[in-house]
């Protein structure tokens, strides 16, 4: 598979714009493994390999077991995930998925266990991981085999 467009080349103030956005994210009260959880799931539903390798990856570093990472997308099934991360990771998807919409639900569930700057937090990473996803998949990143 052949890259489409290098956007950092062909449009480095947008691409600039993004790297702003993942700034602010990192700068955030956000736990490391909280931020890889919603990059990790929301790659995992909109099917973005080249984000997926790079967050496994990057929350292996971090600590995360193997055991979570291979079982995230079917979080539901498993008791591995704490009150907070079932609230992230279904805030992540409905956010993903919003043709859907985010039920009243899933935000309440959300809104219950953070506090309002934390949830705002949690939805910039979501919104931005998104984002990524679709410039790597619309211009055909890929991972390199490692």
């Amino acid at each position: 598979m052949k890259t489409r467009i290098k956007l950092n080349e062909a449009e480095p103030a947008a691409y600039n714009a993004m790297l702003a956005l993942e700034k602010y994210i990192a700068g955030t009260s956000l736990t490391a493994k909280h931020k890889e959880l919603i990059k990790i799931r929301a790659s995992q539903v909109n099917g973005c390999a080249y984000c997926l390798d790079m967050h496994t990856k990057d929350a292996r570093k971090l600590g995360e077991t193997e055991q979570r990472i291979y079982t995230l997308s079917a979080w539901r099934d498993t008791s591995f995930f704490d009150e907070q991360e079932q609230a992230i990771l279904a805030l992540t998807e409905s956010v993903t998925l919003i043709n859907n919409h985010v039920s009243d639900e899933v935000y309440e569930q959300a809104a219950k266990v953070f506090d309002e700057k934390y949830l705002s937090q949690i939805l910039m990473a979501i919104i931005v991981i998104n984002g990524w996803n679709r410039i790597a998949i619309t211009t055909k990143l890929e991972p390199e085999l490692s």
